[in-house]
This record gives C-alpha cells, sequence and structure tokens, in this order.
C-alpha cells in the first residue's frame, strides 16, 4: 500500500494516544493512598437527624406491615435487617411473621426465627425471651418454632 519507510500519520498518532494512556495508567498506579481515602473519610455521616430506636422499629413495622408486601421484599426486609448489629425487636419480628403468612411462606418464617437465635449469639437468654414474646403470634399464625420442628439440632 505505501512505499517503504513511508508511515501512515494515523498510526503515529495512535502510537502517541496509547503511550500517553500508559503512562497516564502508570502514574495513578504510584499514586498514594491517603489521596483517595482522604476524600471518603471527609465525608460526614451524620448530615441527617439521628433515627431513634422507637423510629427505627416504627419503620421496620410499617414496611413488613404493607399490604402488598412480595417475597423478594420480604427476604430483602429481613436480610437488611439482620445485617445490622442488633437482635430485632419483638414487635418487628411479629410484623415480619405476619408477612410470611401474608404471603404462605412457612420457610421464611422458620429461617427468621433461626436467623434471631443465630443473632443472639453468646446471649442465651434473648432468643427465649424473643420466644416468650412472639408466642402468641406463633400460635395464632400456626408457625412451629425450630425447636418443634427439630430442626435446632443440626
Amino acid at each position: 500500500c505505501h512505499p517503504p519507510g513511508m508511515r501512515k500519520p494515523v498510526s503515529r498518532t495512535m502510537f502517541r494516544a496509547a503511550l500517553q494512556l500508559s503512562v497516564s495508567g502508570a502514574r495513578s498506579l504510584t499514586r498514594s493512598r491517603p489521596q483517595y481515602t482522604a476524600s471518603v473519610a471527609a465525608r460526614s455521616y451524620s448530615h441527617g437527624k439521628q433515627e431513634t430506636d422507637e423510629e427505627f422499629d416504627a419503620r421496620w413495622v410499617t414496611y413488613f406491615s404493607k399490604p402488598d408486601i412480595d417475597a423478594w421484599e420480604l427476604r430483602k426486609g429481613m436480610n437488611t435487617l439482620i445485617g445490622y448489629d442488633l437482635v430485632p425487636e419483638p414487635k418487628i419480628l411479629d410484623a415480619a411473621l405476619r408477612a410470611c403468612r401474608r404471603l404462605n411462606d412457612l420457610a421464611s418464617a422458620i429461617r427468621i426465627l433461626e436467623a434471631v437465635k443465630d443473632k443472639s449469639g453468646p446471649h442465651k437468654e434473648i432468643y427465649p425471651y424473643v420466644l416468650q414474646e412472639l408466642q402468641p403470634t406463633l400460635n395464632e399464625l400456626g408457625i412451629p418454632t425450630p425447636e418443634e420442628l427439630g430442626i435446632d439440632k443440626a
């Protein structure tokens, strides 16, 4: 196509662009990490007002009490709730168990009780207390505990 010794001007431009990209990429690798973390650390997460325990409980009870909640929303809510560093209050669990009943989802109800037992960790008095508080709801909805099903031994 081209006589020997003649180069396309496009290839020189492409080479220069590739070289600039590789040089800028190498520069970004040599930057120290504190540059990036300083901007993140400067963020303040307390701009909004702090949520009280009562507001937190009310928000989750409202979430699980939605009449049109679907199975995905139930699982998403429980996964989020269990992700917090706390054991959910019985009134939140009551609303979640009622949502399970509306969805006719016994497996999720059992998983909720198992998650509460797991979240209780070494504090052995929490799970029996939660079960005691939820017993009227469990009886009303016909939800057995993992212990009643014999699956707590695994």
